[in-house]
């Protein structure tokens, strides 16, 4: 799962159609305050204009465009603004999401300290698609307000395994894999949330790739071909044509039965190339290890010993839960399928749910 052009568009209300943006090639100091001076002076004539500009630079850069500082702005998005009548040409949801996907694939390195983009947006898309995750209130949606602003975080106590653990539990009955979006929404779907390639905002470039998590857009869900290679592609000519994107890839899918529903193989294959699990399974069990010769021991009358060390009952909870889990996730069935049902039942009470 990610965050696509959609659950952009249906929790900013944005449009996700547009130009990307190209700043100049060399911002420097002399260049900003050139800028600055122009498009934000004090002229008497020109008070409207430039109190619009200051205030839009200030919007997007402490909501789509935000960087690691939190407080400052870079002043290549001045030139954004430079014609106040054409802002709405621009790929604003794309932009969100360049400016989000480039900050989550710094933060998977070791080094990085803080994280960037939009994260009202990131944590907003959670409590959409997994209700059970995190404590969050929602409120009712008035219409003419982007959706995103119906959910209010409530303070939480868990700390950084506590979620793991949560993530690793997670079934996929327990996902929301495509949220009512235009339930009173102020903008509608755009095909344009299918469209497969690169986006792009300044500089960076990502790629966007919906058949990875088809399942969102109320599909089948069946393993997707080989990302695009970046070498050699004009990423504004195919965004600029992306209804031919779209098309192919609308010619190839099939609507899920169910909304977590998968070709057969696709796990294996996910599980293959992948990294599924936030903490990697128990080994499997191998049996009691003892002397080959000597057999198995079994002293009946030791009783019961206090120097055993302390009780294995949790870890081996865990184990079992574990292979539960590895087999649920290697089971085919649909959400009404009696093993599937069982195995699911069976993972519950092994992480310490009712049994009765």
């Amino acid at each position: 799962m990610t965050i696509t052009l959609d659950d952009v568009r249906g929790l900013l209300s944005i449009p996700c159609t547009g130009e990307f943006f190209t700043p100049p090639a060399n911002v420097n100091e002399d260049l900003a305050i050139a800028a600055a001076v122009e498009l934000l002076g004090k002229l008497h004539e020109r008070r409207y204009d430039c109190a619009a500009r200051a205030y839009l630079l200030h919007l997007v850069g402490c909501t789509i465009l935000v960087d690691k500082s939190f407080t400052l702005v870079s002043a290549k998005y001045l030139f954004l603004f430079q014609d106040l009548d054409s802002c709405g040409k621009w790929a604003w949801g794309p932009a969100a999401l360049v400016v989000l996907y480039d900050y989550l694939r710094d933060s998977t390195l070791p080094a990085t300290k803080q994280i960037g983009g939009y994260l009202s947006l990131f944590q907003t898309w959670i409590y959409e698609h997994f209700p059970d995750i995190c404590k969050r209130d929602m409120d009712e949606h008035i219409s003419s307000m982007p959706r995103m602003f119906r959910w209010t975080a409530k303070q939480t106590s868990g700390n950084v395994a506590y979620y793991r653990a949560k993530l690793d539990a997670l079934r996929d009955t327990d996902i929301i894999w495509a949220p009512d979006y235009d339930q009173n929404a102020v903008t509608r779907f755009q095909s344009v949330s299918l469209f497969t390639g690169y986006i792009r905002w300044c500089f960076t470039m990502v790629p966007y790739l919906p058949e990875r998590c088809i399942r969102q857009f109320g599909y089948t869900q069946h393993i997707p071909p080989t990302p695009p290679m970046l070498v050699a592609r004009d990423v504004d000519v195919e965004w600029s044509m992306y209804r031919n994107s779209v098309r192919s890839l609308r010619a190839r899918l099939h609507p899920a039965a169910y909304p977590h529903e998968c070709v057969e193989g696709y796990i294996q294959w996910y599980y293959r190339i992948s990294h599924p699990r936030m903490i990697p399974y128990v080994a499997a069990y191998a049996g009691p290890s003892y002397d080959a010769d000597a057999g198995p021991s079994h002293d009946a009358d030791a009783g019961p010993s206090h120097d055993a060390g302390p009780d294995t009952s949790c870890t081996r909870c865990h184990a079992v839960g574990g292979l539960i889990q590895q087999s649920l996730d290697l089971h085919m069935g649909g959400p009404e399928d009696e093993m599937r049902v069982l195995l699911e039942r069976a993972l519950y009470i092994s992480r310490g749910g009712d049994y009765q």
